[in-house]
């Protein structure tokens, strides 16, 4: 019997995909555990797994298509003691028969309009397009019902809009973007004649830009900042890098940083909480999520129980993780969950910033470059390395006085480097 291979929820959040590329075609022999497809969620490009061996036996979603949902079904495969070659030809044939009567009246006709008249008759009053034919034609005011398709069944398909030309839909075109809030708000951007060129955004950039406005928009922000000096941890780390070079383990800044943060989260556990509407839920262990600039958009791996590891085994495990973050390979349990997060721009010289809550978290801490400032030792002005750190605080879990003192134990414990060992 034939399997249906759907689309995977290839995360607990996910609810739709992209499936951005196929790496097997109808007629190839799949065994478990050979690579299917390429499929873009909300955070990565993931690659899909067969599970079953056999015969792909039809491909129902083309690859680039957008907006797949959970459980649509996107491929068949015939198992191994079946013929796979009977299964797909009474569906091509029943697919093929009508096709020809409906490009036999208008193919003496070389203008467009007759073809794109004639197409919707197979398809009735429902127009049938691919998702990312529907944002194509929205984009550019095209009217979908008067455009041929030549996918499955007539199907409208990227490459019947790509090339349409929207003078050839204009009496629609204004009702399409009336009908679409999505398809309007492009519109409210003026033109003023500026050289340009439009980027498509990828499902991670759509969900970073919802995210953070939800974030903006929904979670009352407090800052809190605080100047620490490094001195102390740069000679630390001097010496640790000369101690575990036989290892191969180099430590950075940002490795100690996350230590202390989940060291600071641990010894003032109010601020290691995340609200949660009618509940306040505090965690037992520190989750550091750590941003990373990755080529389709920035991703947050975390260090799992950060506070309890060693700042060799922390700085192996982030390079591992920042490796997999810029290659697209995080699995969703590298990325998903983390109970604060932390942010470094000091590599740019950036000197201050702050940063958005990343939700359901409660915290996130902005850390900016260590530079020599003058500074007040022990009463006298000297000259320090210093670095500016701001924490931004969910006020509806945490009180300015609770983030006040865990940017105080982050503090100290930065500037006591020691304690980052015990």
């Amino acid at each position: 019997m034939p399997v249906s291979i759907k689309m995977p929820a290839l995360s607990p959040t996910m609810e739709e995909g992209t499936l951005a590329r196929w790496l097997v075609k109808v007629g190839d022999t799949v065994a478990s555990g050979d690579i299917l497809a390429e499929i873009e969620t909300d955070k990565a490009t993931m690659e899909f797994e067969a599970v079953d061996e056999g015969t792909v036996l039809s491909i129902d979603v083309a690859e680039g298509s957008e907006g797949v949902k959970v459980g649509t079904v996107i491929a068949t495969i015939a198992s191994e003691d079946e013929d796979a070659t009977p299964a797909p030809a009474p569906a091509a044939k029943a697919e093929a028969a009508p096709a020809p009567k409906v490009e036999a009246a208008p193919a003496p006709a070389a203008p467009a309009a007759p073809v794109a008249a004639a197409a919707p008759a197979p398809r009735g009053d429902r127009v049938i397009a691919t998702p990312l034919a529907k944002r194509i034609a929205a984009d550019k005011g095209l009217d979908l019902a008067a455009i041929h398709g030549t996918g499955p069944n007539g199907r409208i398909v990227k490459a019947d809009v790509s090339d349409a030309k929207p003078a050839a839909a204009a009496p629609a075109a204004a009702p399409v973007a009336a009908a679409s809030a999505p398809a309007a708000a492009p519109a409210s951007i003026p033109d003023f004649g500026i050289p340009y060129e439009a980027t498509k955004l990828n499902n991670v950039r759509k969900t970073i830009a919802r995210r953070l406005t939800e974030a903006k928009q929904t979670i009352p922000h407090i800052y809190l900042t605080v100047d620490i000096r490094l001195d102390a941890l740069l000679k630390l780390r001097a010496e640790l890098n000369k101690a575990l070079e036989v290892q191969g383990v180099k430590l950075s800044v940002n490795d100690l940083i996350i230590k202390a943060l989940a060291k600071a989260l641990l010894i003032v556990p109010k601020c290691n909480v995340s609200f949660a509407g009618d509940e306040l839920r505090s965690y037992a262990r520190a989750d550091i999520s750590v941003a990373v600039a990755a080529p389709s958009g920035l991703i947050t791996p975390i260090i799992v129980d950060a506070g309890n590891k060693s700042v060799s085994a922390i700085a192996t495990e982030m390079k591992a993780l920042a490796n997999k973050a810029r290659e697209g390979k995080l699995q969703p349990h590298e990325y998903q969950g983390g109970t604060a997060s932390l942010s470094n721009l000091g590599m740019f010289g950036i000197k201050q910033f702050d940063a958005v809550i990343n939700p359901p978290q409660a915290m996130i801490l902005a850390v900016g470059a260590g530079e020599q400032r003058p500074y007040v030792i022990d009463g006298a002005l000297a000259v320090a390395t210093v670095m500016s750190a701001t924490g931004s605080f969910d006020h509806r879990a945490i009180d300015g006085a609770d983030g006040a003192e865990l940017m105080s134990a982050l503090k100290t414990l930065i500037e006591n480097p020691l304690g980052l060992l015990a």
